[in-house]
């Protein structure tokens, strides 16, 4: 497997990480939330010798992690996904929030809607979908058992979770999918999240498990 973390710059002013995986020997590739910059995303597909992505996933409707989604659908396809309770969202201002940060509007539908258990694959790669309501109501993460490794959206976070005061976010809801679908997961799981830099398993579980702080490894 090859996976790369872009931090790509939004209208937001905080990078979002957009990563991008390859299974080795099929070459298929899935470009995870390209919130902006699809320029810098395209480069290192074609650096990897990508000319056609499988899939385009989108772990939650927030406009900064899809701003850079049509050019990057229109250069190297891919059929986009996204859990089906946040898939109004890629066209609804006022759950996605292009204008609140300052956002061109756009005009965006989903090709397929996913949900909870669902499996995606690249190749040999497998990937579980993992419904975790909190910061929308259909955000989701992708977790690789074998690869052991989650991609967390802004479900989870270093140190912390998700805002929960924006539309259909919960705080109740992050916490529940955090401690009930997240930290029962293998401790060695590496966490590669919306923003920020990765954690494991093992070091977010004092905060949910215990109520104390992180571990520092």
């Amino acid at each position: 497997m090859i996976l790369k973390r872009l931090q790509v710059q939004t209208a937001l002013g905080d990078p979002t990480n957009c990563y991008i995986i390859e299974d080795e020997k099929t070459k298929e590739t899935m470009v995870v939330d390209p919130g902006g910059e699809p320029e810098k995303i395209i480069e290192m597909l074609n650096a990897l010798g990508i000319e056609k992505l499988k899939y385009i996933y989108l772990t939650h409707c927030h406009g900064d992690h899809f701003g850079g989604i049509l050019p990057l659908r229109k250069e190297k396809e891919g059929k986009v996904l996204i859990h089906r309770e946040d898939a109004e969202g890629l066209y609804n201002s006022a759950i996605s929030l292009t204008d609140y940060i300052g956002m061109q509007d756009i005009e965006l539908e989903a090709d397929s809607r996913v949900d909870d258990g669902d499996i995606l694959h690249l190749g040999d790669l497998e990937f579980k979908v993992i419904h975790t309501p909190g910061h929308t109501k259909g955000g989701t993460c992708l977790y690789a058992k074998e690869e052991k490794l989650l991609l967390s959206g802004d479900t989870l976070f270093k140190g912390t979770w998700g805002r929960t005061d924006l539309p259909t976010s919960s705080f109740e809801a992050i916490i529940n999918s955090i401690t009930n679908k997240l930290m029962v997961l293998p401790d060695d799981t590496i966490v590669y999240p919306g923003h920020g830099r990765m954690t494991t398993i093992r070091e977010e579980e004092p905060i949910y498990l215990s109520l104390q702080p992180r571990k520092e490894i």
